[in-house]
C-alpha cells in the first residue's frame, strides 16, 4: 500500500498529566503516514482519487487543540480515529505524537508515542434463544452499525436453527454480520462482550441458552490463539447456524487455516 507522509507538524496544545501542562500548554510534533492506494490519482492527476493532506493537517490541529488529554497515547488514538473516520480512502494510518518539552528533569531529546491503526475485515456470528431473540439480534446489529469503530456492516437474514451441543433448550435465532472495524481483535472482543452484557447475557452452561451470543469468526486472515480469544472460531466449520448466514453475505471469505471458502465449508457440512 502507498503512503502519504506528513512529518513534524508543529501544534501548540494543552495535554499532560500535570495541571501546569494543561494551563500553560507546550509544543507537540505530529508525524503521520497515511496508507492510501494512490495509483488512480497518479494516473489521472486528480485529487479526488487521493487524500488532501492540507485537510488532514487541519483535522489533526483541531483534534489536538480542541481537547485536553492527560496522555499522549490518547492524543495519538484520537488523531488516528479522526483520520480514519474523515477520509474513507485511508486504509490505515501511523500516528506519532512527539513531546519534546515533557516534564522530565533530565537531559533528553523527546518523548513520543507511535501507533498504527486501520480498517480490518471481520465476520461475526450472532445467536439468541431466550426472551425476544429476534429483538436481541436486531439491537446488537444496530449497535454495530452505529458504532464509529465499525463501517460497511452487511447483515444476513435471520434463520431459525436447532441447538448445538447442549440440545435440551429452545431453538435459536441466528445471523451473521460482515463489516470493517478499526478495533484490534481483543478490542473487538471487548466491544462484542459489552453488547452481550447489555443484553443481560449469562454464561452458566457451556453451549447453553443465552439472550445474545456474538462470536468473532474471522478477523482479516489472522490466526490467534490465547487464553481470551481464538480466531478463526475453532468450531465454525461444524456449525450450520454459523456457515449458512455467513455464506449469504461472505461466501468467498477463505478460512486462513483450512484454505476453503465459507461456501465450500457449508457444502461439505451439508453432505455429512
Amino acid at each position: 500500500m502507498d503512503k502519504i507522509n506528513i512529518e513534524e507538524l508543529k501544534i501548540f496544545a494543552h495535554h499532560g498529566v500535570f495541571e501546569h501542562e494543561n494551563i500553560n500548554g507546550q509544543n507537540f510534533y505530529i508525524n503521520t503516514a497515511l496508507y492510501v492506494d494512490t495509483e488512480k490519482a497518479g494516473m489521472n492527476d486528480d485529487l479526488e482519487n487521493s487524500v488532501d493532506y492540507s485537510k488532514v493537517c487541519a483535522l489533526i490541529e483541531r483534534v489536538m487543540t480542541e481537547n485536553t488529554y492527560k496522555l499522549i497515547e490518547t492524543a495519538a488514538q484520537k488523531v488516528a480515529e479522526a483520520i480514519l473516520l474523515e477520509f474513507p480512502l485511508v486504509r490505515a494510518v501511523d500516528v506519532e505524537v512527539r513531546k519534546p518539552e515533557a516534564p522530565i528533569d533530565m537531559d533528553f531529546n523527546s518523548v513520543s508515542v507511535k501507533i498504527h491503526r486501520g480498517w480490518h475485515r471481520v465476520l461475526l456470528s450472532l445467536g439468541s434463544n431466550m426472551g425476544e431473540s429476534r429483538g436481541y439480534l436486531e439491537n446488537a446489529i444496530e449497535k454495530l452499525q452505529k458504532s464509529h469503530y465499525v463501517r460497511n456492516a452487511k447483515c444476513s437474514q435471520l434463520i431459525i436453527t436447532k441447538p448445538y451441543g447442549y440440545t435440551e433448550q429452545d431453538d435459536f435465532v441466528n445471523g451473521a454480520v460482515i463489516c470493517e472495524t478499526m478495533l484490534s481483535p481483543h478490542g473487538l472482543l471487548e466491544f462484542t462482550q459489552s453488547i452481550e452484557n447489555a443484553a443481560d447475557r449469562r454464561r452458566k452452561i457451556h453451549w447453553g441458552p443465552r439472550t445474545l451470543d456474538v462470536d468473532i469468526v474471522f478477523y482479516d486472515d489472522e490466526v490467534i490463539s490465547d487464553t481470551e480469544l481464538i480466531i478463526p472460531h475453532p468450531d465454525m466449520h461444524n456449525r450450520r447456524f454459523v456457515l449458512e448466514p455467513a455464506a449469504e453475505i461472505a461466501p468467498y471469505y477463505r478460512h486462513p487455516i483450512f484454505g476453503k471458502t465459507v461456501s465450500q465449508l457449508l457444502a461439505e457440512l451439508q453432505k455429512q
